[in-house]
C-alpha cells in the first residue's frame, strides 16, 4: 500500500456553491471510487453549512494508499473570513486516545509491562481501590466498598477499569467527586502535571468493579502516565519522538507553537441566535484557545490538535498492519490484538456517552465485528472513533479505505454528520 504523501497534490482550485467556498487538492474520484458519486458529500457540507450547523469542515478520503478526495469548505473563522484550507489544525479531543494507545503498545512490545498487570505495579496508589456505592448530592459524602480486584493495563485500554469522567460523558454522581477532587477532564487542562492529578485519581473511587462495564473515562489519561514511567521520557517527548516524527506528523500537538497557532480553527456553538464563535470558557473553565497556550499538563486522552493528513498517517500505520514507509513501527500481531474485541458479553455499556446496539471495542478504537456488522456499511475490521468538538474518521482494512471529517464546535447538537459523511462516502466506492 502506498504511504499518503505530499506527490498526490494537485493544484488547488475555487468552487463556488452559493456565497460558500471549497477548497480542492488531490485527483478526485479514482481507486474504484465514483467521482459524480463523491460530490454527493460536497452538496452534503455545503447543506450544513448553509443550515448553519457548522461554519465549515475538512473532508479526507483516501483508498489503496491514494488521496481521493481532500477539500476544506466554508470558513475557519467567520468574523474575519478566514477560508478554510485543508492544513487547518483542529482540536481533536477524544482521537488523542487511539494516539496514546499505539504509544503503550510500543512499549509493551519492549517488554515494560503486561496488559494484564495492575495498575498497581507502576504506580502503587492504585493497590487499594475502592468502588462507590451510595452518594449523597446534599453534603457531597459518599460511601464506598473494596474493590474485588486490582484494575489492569487492559482495562484502561478497554475503558473497564470503571474509572469515568469529570465534566463531560459522566454520570453525575461521578462528576461531582472528580471536579470536588481537583481532576480534570483533560480537554484543555494546562496546569498541574498528569502524575500530579493520576496520584489524586487514585483516592477517589470506582464508579463500579473493574471488568464490571464499558465507562469511558480519563482511563487514557492514566496510560500517558504510564508511557512517562515507563519510557523515562515526558509523555509529549515520548510522542513526538516515537509516535510523530517517524509518521511524519509535522502539524499534531499538545500546544501548537506560535508560527502555526494562525491555522488553529475558531470553535463555534450553536446558540438560539444561530451558530456563534465561542468566546467564554468550556468545560471546566477552559479557554477555547487552549491550543495556542503553553501548558504542562499532556492529556492523552484529550489533549492533542492536529490536521487530516496528519490523521490520515497515523490510521495509514494500522492499514498497513504496522509500517510506515517503508519502515515497521509496530508488529502485525500487535495491530492485530489492539484490533480485537477486548469487551466480553456480560460487560455493561455505559449510557455515557450512548453507543449503539452491540457495541464493540479493542484496545484504543471501536470495532466493526461480525456481531455488529449489521448496523454500517462499516466491512468487518473497520475500527473508528471521534472527539468531542465535531471530529470524525474510521479506517476500513477491506476496502483499504479512511474516511476524516474535521469540523469544530462545543456540545454540537449535530453530531450525525459523522455517520451522514460515512454513508456517502460508502456509496460512491464502484469495486
Amino acid at each position: 500500500m502506498k504511504t499518503f504523501s505530499k506527490r498526490n497534490t494537485a493544484a488547488r482550485f475555487i468552487a463556488f456553491f452559493p456565497m460558500l467556498f471549497s477548497f480542492v487538492s488531490h485527483a478526485q474520484g479514482t481507486q474504484g471510487i465514483d467521482a459524480e458519486r463523491l460530490k454527493q458529500i460536497d452538496s452534503f457540507v455545503h447543506r450544513h453549512i448553509a443550515d448553519k450547523h457548522i461554519p465549515g469542515a475538512t473532508a479526507l478520503i483516501i483508498r489503496n494508499g491514494e488521496v481521493v478526495y481532500n477539500k476544506a469548505f466554508g470558513y475557519a473563522d467567520t468574523e474575519s473570513g478566514k477560508r478554510m484550507q485543508t492544513d487547518n489544525i483542529f482540536r481533536i479531543a477524544s482521537q488523542s486516545k487511539a494516539i496514546t494507545s499505539l504509544a503503550v503498545m510500543l512499549l509493551w512490545e519492549e517488554g515494560k509491562f503486561l496488559l494484564d498487570d495492575p495498575v498497581s505495579m507502576y504506580i502503587p496508589a492504585y493497590e487499594n481501590m475502592t468502588v462507590l456505592n451510595t452518594y449523597n448530592e446534599k453534603d457531597t459524602t459518599y460511601t464506598t466498598s473494596p474493590a474485588e480486584r486490582q484494575i489492569t493495563i487492559r482495562d484502561l485500554l478497554r475503558h473497564t477499569s470503571g474509572i469515568a469522567y469529570p465534566a463531560v460523558f459522566s454520570d453525575k454522581r461521578m462528576w461531582a467527586i472528580y471536579e470536588k477532587a481537583g481532576i480534570p477532564s483533560g480537554i484543555g487542562s494546562a496546569g498541574s502535571t498528569i502524575k500530579e492529578k493520576m496520584e489524586l485519581l487514585a483516592r477517589v473511587p470506582l464508579q463500579h468493579q473493574p471488568g464490571e462495564a464499558f465507562t469511558y473515562g480519563i482511563n487514557t489519561d492514566l496510560l500517558g502516565y504510564l508511557v512517562e514511567l515507563w519510557s523515562g521520557q515526558t509523555f509529549d517527548n515520548f510522542l513526538r519522538k516515537r509516535v510523530f516524527e517517524p509518521l511524519g506528523m509535522e502539524d499534531t500537538y499538545f500546544h501548537i507553537p506560535e508560527e502555526k497557532q494562525s491555522r488553529l480553527v475558531t470553535l463555534y456553538e450553536s446558540t438560539p441566535k444561530g451558530l456563534e464563535k465561542v468566546t467564554s470558557s468550556i468545560y471546566e473553565g477552559v479557554n477555547p484557545l487552549f491550543p495556542n497556550q503553553k501548558g504542562t499538563y499532556f492529556s492523552g486522552g484529550a489533549g492533542l490538535s492536529s490536521t487530516t493528513s496528519d490523521y490520515a498517517r497515523f490510521l495509514t500505520l494500522f492499514l498497513n498492519k504496522g509500517t510506515y514507509n517503508g519502515k515497521r513501527l509496530l508488529s502485525p500481531k500487535t495491530v492485530e490484538l489492539m484490533l480485537t474485541n477486548q469487551l466480553t458479553p456480560e460487560m455493561r455499556i455505559s449510557p455515557y456517552p450512548p453507543q449503539p446496539d452491540d457495541f464493540q471495542f479493542g484496545l484504543g478504537f471501536a470495532l466493526e465485528t461480525e456481531k455488529n456488522d449489521y448496523l454500517s456499511p462499516f466491512s468487518i475490521g473497520t475500527f473508528s472513533w471521534g472527539g468531542a468538538f465535531n471530529t470524525h474518521y474510521w479506517a476500513d482494512p477491506e476496502e483499504n479505505l479512511i474516511g476524516i471529517l474535521f469540523t469544530q464546535e462545543y456540545l454540537s447538537p449535530y453530531w450525525r454528520i459523522g455517520d451522514e459523511f460515512e454513508t456517502l462516502t460508502y456509496q460512491a466506492i464502484s469495486r
